[in-house]
């Protein structure tokens, strides 16, 4: 992580997001809480955002509180997150 361009606080989310188990969401608040920083998940979805290696950085398993998918930035966007999503088994609200 130490190589990757980022602020310390994106480097923070990377490190969190790659910890996610496959098959697993979290939310961006849940993220910022587990981070110690419970008001800064527009930030964590911030650096969600902006994180490298888009293949290898499971940013697709954080999701809105509300239950849906958020943004996505790969090729495709939100529908290539879902996909990423239900190919781990989650069960996806019928409102995504």
């Amino acid at each position: 992580m130490r190589d990757l361009k980022g602020t310390d606080f994106q480097k923070m989310v990377w490190i969190e997001i790659k910890k996610i188990p496959k098959g697993k969401t979290i939310t961006y608040k849940e993220l910022a809480i587990k981070m110690g920083k419970p008001k800064a998940y527009r930030a964590v979805a911030n650096a969600c955002a902006k994180k490298p290696l888009l293949g290898r950085m499971p940013c697709h398993r954080v999701i809105r509180c509300d239950g849906k998918m958020g943004g996505y930035l790969g090729k495709k966007g939100i529908e290539r997150k879902k996909r990423l999503l239900q190919s781990e088994g989650v069960k996806l609200k019928s409102n995504n």
